[in-house]
């Protein structure tokens, strides 16, 4: 009876071992290529709604990792607006969709730097960090745009998804930064994955999400605990940032908004019905440019 038993167990822990290793296998193949996605291609460029551009070319603050966008020029020259783009997307952000909204704040005396970030479209790079790296490309832009004395060098960012949490952390990081308009971004990138990583994977929650937040910085080195904005946005300390969200936002829930503007209670809070992941501008683009507008008008007159 004891050897029956032996051998049941014997086979049981060779059974659980193996189910271990495939769930380890599984999820840092999920992990590896989530943090490693093909660059997505441009398909267009401004003037396909009829902006003139220059292509320009600069580095990344701290590693140096050249990154390439446009930059569309206002004769105004009222403001400078660095847009940010999100995950697997491009300076395009056709899902939004960017170059139309981009248009629109040229014709009101705005100049619009368009980038990629790293490993995206024809920037350098070969992993994606959903923010914590992808700051630096950022900042390199901010860094670019004061570089150009012909630029107005007050300049505010426009993120989206991974690119709006991305501008919070840079707003932080940099006070030369007037202002943030965040569209869709995530207050706490551990616990979003913790609570989402189902949503890009399709495999059930569990016991994968958290088995591939383990495994993945184990493979890559990345640190998703740093990309934090709900814990650096008291760092804006009263500049202006504006939070856009759709209410219908299933890749990102409103909430995540909501707990950034409870942290930094001076941040604006614009929430559209019925809009899902960064679709805000596609469902009521008359109220999201009203707004947009009159945030930034606040934003070039104040001091």
């Amino acid at each position: 009876m004891n050897a029956v038993w032996g051998k049941v167990l014997r086979r049981l822990g060779v059974a659980l071992l193996s189910l271990s290793v495939f769930i380890l296998g599984i999820s840092g193949y999920v992990g590896w290529n989530l943090t490693h996605p093909p660059k997505k291609a441009l398909q267009t460029t401004p003037a396909a709604v009829g902006l003139p551009y220059e292509p320009v070319s600069f580095v990344s603050r701290e590693d140096g990792l050249v990154l390439q966008g446009w930059l569309l020029r206002s004769p105004e020259n009222r403001l400078t607006v660095i847009c940010s783009h999100g995950y697997r997307q491009n300076r395009e952000q056709a899902d939004a969709p960017l170059l139309p909204l981009a248009k629109v704040l040229v014709e009101h005396g705005m100049n619009v730097l368009l980038f990629d970030y790293r490993n995206s479209g024809e920037s350098a790079g070969e992993m994606t960090s959903v923010g914590q790296y992808e700051v630096r490309d950022l900042l390199g832009a901010v860094d670019y745009v004061h570089s150009r004395q012909e630029l107005n060098p007050k300049v505010a960012l426009l993120g989206f998804s991974m690119g709006a949490a991305t501008a919070i952390l840079a707003g932080a990081a940099e006070p030369t930064v007037a202002a943030v308009v965040a569209d869709a971004p995530f207050a706490d990138l551990t616990r979003y994955l913790e609570a989402n990583f189902s949503v890009w994977t399709g495999l059930p929650a569990v016991p994968f999400n958290r088995t591939i937040l383990a495994v993945t910085p184990i493979l890559t080195g990345l640190q998703p605990e740093k990309v934090s904005p709900v814990q650096v946005v008291g760092m804006f300390a009263g500049r202006p940032l504006l939070l856009i969200h759709g209410e219908a936002d299933d890749d990102i829930a409103p909430e995540n908004s909501r707990e950034l503007q409870q942290a930094y209670p001076a941040a604006e809070l614009l929430l559209v019905a019925s809009a899902r992941h960064v679709k805000s501008y596609q469902q009521e683009s008359v109220r999201y440019e009203a707004a947009l507008l009159n945030f930034l008008q606040k934003v070039e007159l104040a001091h």
